[in-house]
């Protein structure tokens, strides 16, 4: 068992968890990988998210923090993009309307003058036993975030973004090993597998380099907030490496995505799997 039994509301506050997850807040050492840049973090309250506005603080760069409701996360991560001498700017919303995308793009500019780096990391699942138990909303719902989110943010950010700048989309494990419990999850992280890899050869003629990350049991809120307590426990156990990953371990692909070191790297999915395959 690897951790505790526990169950949250949707969408689930870091701080309650047990253990909390290692987002790198006392290890991740920066080195000015993205010094004066901008960048845009989409569920940056927490787990992932969190992990990488944190990284990207301390290699230089200022972060806007987009979230859904989870307050006080959201501005505990503020407090470490702020205590590496970097702005910190929350936006609180619901990235499922394509007009609060276009606000949370806006807002980046208006602070920051720019947009360098965008990663689209916000998501949402919800285990199901069956198809009965998705109703037609929540289809919709995990589409519209997890999936046209990052369409609507490319699109409002891509005229504010030049030569070397990066997009990042958040995909899974699950893309190409989909559990049946997380069926609208697993499809939309397929989606966002093959939307960033389109896209990076779009973007490509203007500099812009486009790749995703595949994480696969990742130690966040979304756990116990989306899972049966027992799977909780278990998570992340049928790993070849045994665990679950922890949100910090994800922080260093980000930041190669996002910095000149990841110049050529444009159209990849990056595997942080524990040990699992993607094809």
């Amino acid at each position: 068992m690897s951790q505790p039994e526990q169950q949250q509301e949707v969408p689930g506050v870091q701080s309650a968890m047990t253990p909390v997850p290692d987002c790198g807040e006392q290890t991740y050492l920066g080195s000015g990988k993205l010094e004066g840049r901008a960048a845009i973090v989409t569920g940056g309250d927490s787990g992932i998210g969190r992990a990488v506005a944190i990284a990207y603080a301390r290699e230089g760069a200022d972060v806007l923090i987009a979230y859904l409701s989870e307050d006080d996360d959201a501005e505990e991560t503020g407090r470490w993009v702020e205590e590496a001498g970097r702005r910190a700017v929350l936006v609180r919303g619901d990235l499922s309307e394509p007009a609060h995308c276009r606000a949370v793009v806006a807002r980046a500019v208006r602070e920051f003058g720019k947009v360098d780096v965008l990663v689209s990391n916000a998501a949402y699942q919800m285990s199901r036993e069956s198809l009965d138990e998705i109703s037609d909303e929540e289809w919709d719902y995990t589409f519209r975030l997890n999936v046209g989110a990052m369409f609507h943010l490319v699109k409002a950010a891509l005229p504010h973004m030049g030569p070397g700048s990066a997009v990042i989309g958040t995909s899974s494990v699950q893309s190409d090993q989909p559990s049946p419990q997380l069926a609208p999850y697993a499809a939309t992280k397929a989606a966002i597998a093959n939307f960033s890899a389109g896209l990076a050869q779009m973007l490509g003629p203007q500099g812009i380099r486009v790749n995703s990350v595949a994480p696969g049991p990742i130690w966040t809120p979304l756990i116990p907030s989306t899972m049966p307590p027992g799977k909780v426990a278990s998570f992340g156990d049928d790993t070849p490496l045994g665990r679950a990953g922890q949100p910090a371990e994800l922080a260093p692909v980000y930041v190669l995505l996002a910095s000149d070191d990841g110049s050529y790297v444009s159209g990849a999915r990056v595997a942080v799997t524990g040990g699992r395959p993607i094809l």
